[in-house]
């Protein structure tokens, strides 16, 4: 009887309750810390992967700036000008009309009157020769004529890819988290090269301008699975790194573009611009393999519960980095074992609405990338030289451009070692917001009252002062989306990671969209437009304190972790326990001291006593009628 009795604990539970059981934390939610590890890390397998997402990073740049070259603006020359008008010369000089239309010859007697009648006037000739300058002898502008009361199609051709690939950020970005990042990636990869070798085929500008919408939309999709596949590939201290090597290469892409269009110039066959077409669009072919070699990703398989398919991707990735799982299994895949009766459980981006803090950062960094892009259009505006000719302005600021692009590339890199991503990112807002405010107002201070007898010198500062912001300004700027756009990837959960990075990009997409909307009309409300953006990255330098800083930290997988990647207080846990601690005291006896009763009259003291003169009986009536009897008690009392 006394074998079968229990012994008793050595610790009796306090206050009546059982003390619960300390179940061992769970291994599978903290994939950075347990799961990679168990696998090998950062090993083999991880970084074959890397590299295959490297490699079209270089093809995208072709795509992404291919506009340059397809849509560039002509010099044209009126073949046959109206019979009645006898100023149409045969050396005239050369007016670069403005708003993206074509640069076109005039007699010199018409340098004098206004662009309204110039143009009606350009626009009665009859029949042109337009002739590129740059990259290719002939793309869509010439190709159909594109000029005069057709000037809007062009527009309307870059318009298309940018709204493509808007809709394709958001919509891709919620397949990718509701399907998987792989069936995205090849869904994405098949449809660009329908559509991107389509566009080749154009008989007009409007079914152009349609297929690349569709060729933007594929284009987004890409982009995103790749970006989304890289980071979730990467362990904390590799992600960075990792991302800013696939950046280097889409400017790569941008630099060779000109080399690239170049060889495509004079072709015999077909016209130049759809040998360019089919030249940037046939290296995706490259991609196909991608649907053996390329798995789904195992952080997205664990968030969402796809435990059977983890398991064979755990053994997969163990043997690809030699780490033997079969003899010795590790916790990581017990656990496993333990859950593959669960069910897989997916997550839509709109459940983002329902967090308190995950949606606020979300919007921040939307706000940031808008900002970025959109400014950086105010900022390449004025950086181009009105006077130039058309052959060396379009060389030079193309140039220039790519050269910013990567001198902001590795000038992230240091800056983000030194100050994190929060502090990086709070830095180039705070210089872009500094260049856009001295270029608006520092400008015409010195002009106003320092040089305003001097108009020359006056206008050859203010044009120096103006490039030299300019360049800072898309240095900068450029730097701001990039880490809006990375800081978005790694703080937004797995389970919505797509969704969130979607959103950041769509919100890029609309700030690029700017630069075609202005040129259509005719750069009317520049200044407004400057001044907009201006405001926009004081609100974002405020915005940017409220982000928390995500180097070294492991990605959040649930909206749980997400909602709890908060922002880190000033202070240091200790100094924050001594803060509390200090004001932690006990204020119990202040009501005996004579300042206390003094400060607070003679009639509270009354009422107290007259309170405590209340019979027992009352304390079984009401919550009203005992408040009534005290407040009569007292006033009877005070008076």
């Amino acid at each position: 009887m006394a074998a079968g009795r229990q012994e008793a604990p050595d610790h009796q539970p306090e206050n009546g309750f059982t003390p619960l059981d300390h179940t061992p934390p769970r291994l599978l939610p903290h994939i950075d810390a347990s799961v990679l590890p168990s696998l090998g890390g950062f090993g083999k397998h991880q970084k074959q992967l890397v590299v295959l997402t490297w490699i079209p990073a270089l093809f995208i740049g072709f795509s992404q700036f291919s506009d340059y070259f397809l849509l560039a603006q002509p010099n044209g020359t009126c073949v046959h000008p109206p019979a009645n008008d006898s100023s149409w010369t045969g050396a005239p000089p050369l007016l670069a009309a403005p708003g993206g239309t074509p640069a076109f010859h005039l007699g010199s007697n018409e340098t004098g009157e206004s662009y309204s009648g110039g143009m009606a006037m350009l626009c009665a000739c009859k029949e042109w020769k337009l002739e590129l300058l740059t990259g290719l002898s002939q793309n869509v502008v010439t190709k159909w004529n594109l000029v005069c009361d057709s000037a809007w199609k062009v527009h309307i051709a870059k318009f298309s890819l940018l709204v493509g690939s808007i809709f394709g950020y958001l919509v891709m970005g919620v397949m990718a988290d509701w399907f998987g990042r792989q069936p995205v990636l090849i869904l994405s990869v098949l449809f660009m090269l329908v559509f991107g070798l389509s566009v080749s085929f154009s008989v007009n500008a409007t079914m152009f301008s349609t297929l690349r919408f569709f060729e933007g939309f594929c284009l987004a999709g890409l982009t995103l699975s790749l970006y989304v596949l890289r980071i979730e590939l990467c362990l904390p201290d590799w992600r960075f790194s990792m991302t800013m090597v696939a950046s280097f290469l889409m400017v790569a892409g941008q630099l060779l573009m000109p080399g690239v269009a170049a060889l495509c110039r004079n072709w015999p066959d077909r016209d130049d611009w759809q040998v360019l077409q089919i030249v940037i669009i046939s290296p995706f072919v490259l991609m196909l393999p991608y649907v053996w070699i390329f798995p789904e990703s195992l952080r997205w398989l664990l968030a969402t519960q796809h435990y059977r398919r983890s398991k064979v991707m755990m053994l997969r990735i163990a043997k690809k980095n030699q780490v033997d799982m079969t003899t010795e299994p590790s916790g990581v895949l017990i656990e496993l074992e333990q859950e593959l009766h669960k069910k897989p459980q997916r997550t839509c981006i709109v459940k983002m609405m329902s967090t308190r803090n995950l949606w606020k950062n979300i919007v921040v960094l939307c706000v940031n990338s808008l900002t970025g892009y959109g400014i950086h259009h105010c900022f390449s505006r004025s950086m181009m030289d009105p006077e130039a000719r058309l052959t060396a302005m379009c060389h030079t600021d193309y140039y220039t451009m790519a050269g910013i692009a990567l001198a902001t590339c590795l000038a992230v890199c240091p800056a983000v070692a030194l100050m994190g991503r929060r502090g990086g990112l709070l830095t180039f807002m705070i210089i872009t917001a500094l260049a856009s405010l001295l270029q608006l107002g520092l400008l015409n201070l010195i002009g106003k009252y320092s040089l305003r007898h001097d108009t020359v010198l006056r206008d050859t500062l203010n044009r120096k002062f103006s490039v030299a912001f300019s360049i800072i300004g898309m240095f900068s700027s450029h730097a701001v989306s990039t880490l809006s756009i990375f800081f978005c990837a790694e703080i937004t959960p797995t389970v919505i990671r797509g969704g969130g990075l979607g959103l950041v990009l769509a919100s890029a997409g609309f700030g690029m969209l700017t630069a075609p909307i202005m040129e259509l009309h005719n750069q009317k409300g520049y200044f407004l437009h400057h001044v907009i953006f201006a405001c926009c990255t004081l609100l974002c330098i405020i915005c940017l304190l409220l982000l928390p800083e995500p180097r070294g930290q492991p990605l959040p997988e649930s909206l749980a972790d997400g909602e709890s990647f908060t922002r880190q207080t000033l202070l240091r846990p200790g100094e924050q326990h001594l803060l509390l601690a200090k004001t932690d005291r006990d204020y119990s006896r202040v009501h005996d001291t004579p300042i206390h009763l003094t400060a607070t009259g003679s009639a509270t003291v009354a009422a107290a006593t007259a309170l405590a003169a209340v019979p027992a009986s009352y304390a079984l009536a009401t919550g009203g009628e005992l408040l009534d009897n005290c407040a009569v008690a007292n006033g009877v009392k005070a008076s």
